[in-house]
């Protein structure tokens, strides 16, 4: 086949370009570290003080799990319910993102400007701002976990809904489909899957995050970690850290079945 009629081949990007981008990423991480000062060697210097810490540790409380296992209840509802929220409201959110839904330029621009801003904000501060406004409550947890879980929702699914099949749509376009059919026949059934799949996820991260909102005051397990770290109770804390791990590992052992069915 004659090259030409098909324009040059691709060359082959050079070795030293990759090499040049290793050299500048490493001198970028060194002066970083160097600038925060932020010397590996305080590991070291410290180590007495980690090693107290870990000796301190063992044997676990056990005792203190059935004593918090009313709080991981609660913190699980409290991860339920905001991403339950979370979810309901990222759904028109991530449609009004979307450049082939939304071909107003400016109305995609401000809606992924503001999900930008949900996006911005720890959910720590989220927590502790709401405790402040309605009481030290897995209320504030809640509502905290719904912001912070619109954010990590609607940013994954307007990504999927922009890699969708445009073939459905032309052809619901060209008999003259409005716009809701359009989405409920044409986007849904392709983004079904992955939508259910980021809900998931964000359930999952949010076991973890509302574990350690109770350290601001927002309900859940993370009140027993404050406790027992403001009393020096290592013990409890590794009690507490097992007890969270083994509820994080089943929690994602049955996710991840779940995304097996669908994907």
């Amino acid at each position: 086949m004659d090259t030409k009629l098909n324009g040059p081949l691709p060359t082959k990007p050079s070795r030293w370009a990759f090499y040049f981008f290793l050299i500048g990423l490493f001198a970028i991480v060194l002066l970083s570290a160097i600038y925060i000062e932020a010397n590996p060697l305080t590991f070291f210097q410290n180590s007495d003080n980690m090693i107290d810490l870990i000796v301190s540790m063992f044997p676990p409380a056990w005792s203190y799990i059935a004593t918090t296992t009313p709080a991981m209840l609660e913190t699980i509802r409290m991860a339920l319910l905001g991403t339950t929220i979370g979810m309901i409201f990222s759904i028109p959110i991530m449609f009004l993102c979307a450049r082939n839904i939304f071909r107003l330029r400016w109305l995609v621009e401000l809606s992924r400007i503001g999900l930008n801003v949900l996006r911005t904000i720890p959910d720590l501060l989220l927590a502790a701002i709401f405790a402040a406004i309605l009481g030290f409550s897995p209320l504030a947890g809640i509502v905290a976990l719904s912001i912070f879980s619109i954010g990590i929702i609607a940013k994954l699914s307007f990504e999927a809904i922009e890699n969708i099949d445009n073939g459905p749509l032309e052809s619901m376009t060209a008999v003259g489909a409005n716009k809701l059919q359009w989405i409920a026949f044409g986007v849904v059934p392709q983004i079904l899957p992955h939508f259910v799949s980021y809900v998931l996820y964000t359930f999952e991260i949010n076991i973890r995050a509302a574990a350690i909102l109770g350290l601001v005051g927002a309900g859940g397990i993370g009140i027993y970690y404050d406790r027992a770290l403001g009393f020096f109770a290592y013990d409890q804390v590794l009690a507490l850290i097992l007890y969270t791990l083994v509820v994080v590992i089943i929690i994602d052992l049955i996710s991840l079945k779940i995304r097996e069915k669908l994907l």
